[in-house]
Order: C-alpha cells, then sequence, then structure tokens
C-alpha cells in the first residue's frame, strides 16, 4: 500500500524549524494535504452524518461548507457518498470544515428548486471561554490554561446532566473546539427533528446567566427566584465545591479594592451595593484575599436577612450568595447558535489554522482530565506518525490486513476511540428503533 509522504521540498521548510513539535501556522497548507488523506476519521465521519441511512436523504440533503486558505467560505455543499465527501475533503483541503442542517432538497440546487428549508439538524451548544473573561483573570483572550479550563468543566458536567436527565437525551457528542472552547452536539432522533422555537425552549432552559448594565459595566446576574427550581439545585451542587478555588484561589477576583467593588456589582439593589461595598472597606485590612472578601460578605448577608423580615436582603437578595456564585460559574452559552435551526458549527477533526490543535472529541466524565494546552497539533501528529513508522520499519512490504491505522500511532488515538464508542451507541439505538417500527407495520 502506498503512503502519503511529504514532498522533498515541504520537507526542507520543516526542518529548517529550531523544534520540529512547534506548529507553524505558515506551514499548515503544507501538512493539511497529510492530515486529511492520512489521519481524518473519514469512514466514521460519514457514519456519523448519514446515521445509518435509516432516514431518506440524510446526507445527500446536509448542508457542508468548507473554509479553505485565504478565507475562502465554499457554503451549500452536498455529497452522494463517503467516497466523493473524502475526494472532495483531499482535495481542497479546508481549513475548516462546517456542518449544516439537513435540508428539504439538496443545497447545490437551492437557485432552481422552489424552495429550500431545513428539516432537521442536530440540537448543538457552543460554550467559547472568552465569555468568562469578566471572571477570570489568569488569561484572557484567546488564552487558555488549566485553571479556566475549570469554567469548560463545570458547564460540560452540568448541560451533560441536565440533557440526559431532563430532556432524556442519550445520544451526546463532546467536542473540545481546538482553542478556547467547547462544543455539544445532541444527536438523538428527538433532538434533530425540534423546530426553531422547541429549540429555543431548550436554549432559554438554560440560559440562568445574563448581563446588566451596573455603573457603566456589563455584569453577570443570576436569578434563582424564591426557591431553586430542581435542576438549580443540582446544577449548583456542582458549583458550589468547586467556587471557592476557581474564583476564590484560582481567579482570586474579588483582591483589593477593586475586587470588593466587583463583588459588590453582583448586587442588583443599589442602596444595598453602596453599603456591602463600605461594610467590606470599613471590615478588610490591606493585602486581604479574596476569600476574606467572600466570608465576610457572606456574614454580612447572613446578618441583614436575620436583623429584618421586610428588607430587600430578605426578600430580592435572599439568595445573593447562591447567585453570585452561579453568576460566576453557571454555562455561559451562545444562545443564537442553539436557538438557530440553520446555523452552521465547526465540525469534530478539524484543525484549528492559530493554534494547528485538533478539534477533537472527548469523553465527559473525563472532562476535568482534558488539557487544551497538551491536545496534539497537527504538527504532532504528522511528527508522531514519522517516529512510529521508522522504528517500526513496516511500510510498503506489510499487508492491507496487518495495516496499523494511522490515527492510532499518534495523540489522536483516544478522541478517534470516544467518537467510535458515541457511533457504535448511536446506531445499535438506530437499529432499535428502526426494527422496532417495522415490527408495528406488520402489526397491521
Amino acid at each position: 500500500m502506498e503512503k502519503d509522504h511529504m514532498d522533498n521540498h515541504q520537507k526542507e521548510v520543516m526542518h529548517e524549524k529550531k523544534d520540529e513539535t512547534l506548529y507553524d501556522s505558515t506551514l499548515l497548507p503544507f501538512m493539511l494535504p497529510v492530515y486529511y488523506k492520512r489521519l481524518f476519521p473519514h469512514k466514521p465521519f460519514y457514519r456519523w452524518l448519514s446515521y445509518s441511512l435509516f432516514e431518506e436523504k440524510i446526507f445527500t440533503n446536509r448542508e457542508i461548507s468548507f473554509t479553505l486558505h485565504d478565507d475562502i467560505y465554499i457554503r451549500f455543499l452536498c455529497f452522494e457518498t463517503q467516497i466523493e465527501l473524502e475526494k472532495e475533503i483531499c482535495s481542497k483541503n479546508p481549513y475548516k470544515i462546517d456542518i449544516g442542517a439537513v435540508m428539504s432538497t439538496r443545497p447545490k440546487n437551492r437557485i432552481t428548486a422552489a424552495t429550500m428549508t431545513p428539516v432537521q439538524r442536530e440540537l448543538v451548544f457552543d460554550i467559547d471561554m472568552t465569555d468568562y473573561d469578566d471572571v477570570r483573570t489568569c488569561c484572557g483572550g484567546t488564552n487558555v490554561c488549566q485553571k479556566c479550563w475549570k469554567f469548560m468543566v463545570i458547564a460540560c458536567r452540568i448541560l451533560d446532566v441536565g440533557l440526559r436527565d431532563d430532556f432524556n437525551y442519550e445520544h451526546i457528542l463532546w467536542v473540545f473546539s481546538g482553542r478556547r472552547g467547547i462544543h455539544c452536539w445532541v444527536c438523538d432522533y428527538q433532538a434533530r427533528h425540534l423546530d426553531t422555537a422547541a429549540r429555543s425552549a431548550v436554549a432559554e432552559y438554560f440560559q440562568l446567566v445574563s448581563h446588566i448594565m451596573t455603573d457603566g459595566i456589563m455584569v453577570p446576574r443570576a436569578n434563582i427566584g424564591d426557591k431553586m427550581a430542581r435542576s438549580v439545585k443540582r446544577a449548583f451542587k456542582i458549583i458550589e465545591p468547586l467556587f471557592e478555588e476557581i474564583i476564590l484561589h484560582d481567579q482570586d477576583i474579588f483582591l483589593g479594592r477593586k475586587g470588593i467593588t466587583k463583588l459588590c456589582l453582583f448586587i442588583s439593589d443599589e442602596n444595598a451595593r453602596k453599603e456591602s461595598e463600605q461594610f467590606l472597606l470599613n471590615n478588610l485590612k490591606e493585602g486581604h484575599h479574596s476569600v476574606d472578601v467572600w466570608d465576610n460578605f457572606k456574614r454580612y448577608a447572613k446578618s441583614m436577612r436575620c436583623n429584618s423580615s421586610s428588607s430587600v436582603w430578605s426578600r430580592r437578595l435572599k439568595n445573593i450568595v447562591e447567585e453570585i456564585q452561579f453568576a460566576c460559574l453557571y454555562p455561559r452559552l451562545d444562545i443564537n447558535v442553539t436557538k438557530g435551526f440553520n446555523h452552521l458549527l465547526k465540525s469534530p477533526f478539524c484543525i484549528h489554522p492559530s493554534s494547528g490543535r485538533v478539534s477533537i472529541p472527548f469523553n465527559p466524565s473525563a472532562v476535568a482530565k482534558l488539557n487544551p494546552s497538551t491536545v496534539p497539533t497537527i504538527t504532532q501528529l504528522l511528527r508522531e506518525i514519522n517516529v512510529f513508522d521508522e522504528k517500526s520499519k513496516q511500510y510498503d512490504e506489510q499487508d492491507e490486513k496487518d495495516h496499523i491505522k494511522d490515527y492510532k500511532k499518534t495523540g489522536m488515538f483516544k478522541g478517534v476511540l470516544v467518537f467510535e464508542e458515541f457511533l457504535r451507541k448511536l446506531e445499535s439505538s438506530l437499529r432499535a428503533k428502526f426494527i422496532e417500527q417495522n415490527e408495528r407495520k406488520l402489526e397491521f
């Protein structure tokens, strides 16, 4: 079997680098052809988008878009077969692949068709680290570290259990975006066939945090009401144990005078906000830690609630301590992505052009173990292939039946395994549903 290797010019360019594992975005056009031919999981990718072909035109009418080099954007692509899709990917070598809805007609025929409307699409969620910039101090913008990754850990845990327990969804694919966020694809039949109103309802169900302009600053606020709903209680059990570690220690956001002001901005009542700030400034010494501020604030809030049953602290601010914890740590969704029936979202296994890292699936139960800074780059993946091949001495002499798949030689291995296990369960469910439908038909 022939192997796809970089040509001599590509190898010379790469060897000029002092560190061959260091990603260089200028080399991406040379590396993508090898990645798509040897590492991209074309067959599992097709299995996912075709859903075992149990539904008519589910693959052929799916909209796919490519973003090419120099931001050339090609929409309304569609394909008949896995071979056709794989051939086009390997020919175009897209910088990004986006997946859209299954349409009423083939997207490429949209001009001649009378109408083209979306008929089904996975329920998707997009969570970006930059939406937490007002409560993270360890990094900013596109940078991510293990400390701020904990925001993603909590978001994943809350959403995953909510989707499974409250909506009875089973087939949920979690994917690291490749740089600073996570994507969630809910692939159950019922989820894929939700209309726009239903998608909006699900999105709003998980929308607990809003941003309010306070003293010229956009401040996150969470209103949990007089009594926590069951889903809110469940989320609080995830948030509360990690609040001190993340907000008070890792981020230390209530440090100093500015930190006290930041804390008090979470209080919606203006008079209570000013009184709280003054109390904290009067009772804390210079150089105090966020833990000290938080402990003093909790004691102050409790005393104010106990002093008067008719005060704002006993009514509107009754749950202010819990609401601040929610405002800091509850998932911050790009709600329009979830609401939009025809919104395109980046495919798993794309290479992020800025970071060079692969957009890789992960198991939600192991989200805390995922380190975004060690997710392999395309440079690392290609080097791992070469190192493995050189050590094994297994090239063209090896029989096809004994051939080790290239992704198994690399850091992509676990991500592909997660994807294939997700597909195994999804396809098993689809087969069971198909058999059940046929048995019902026979009964008539």
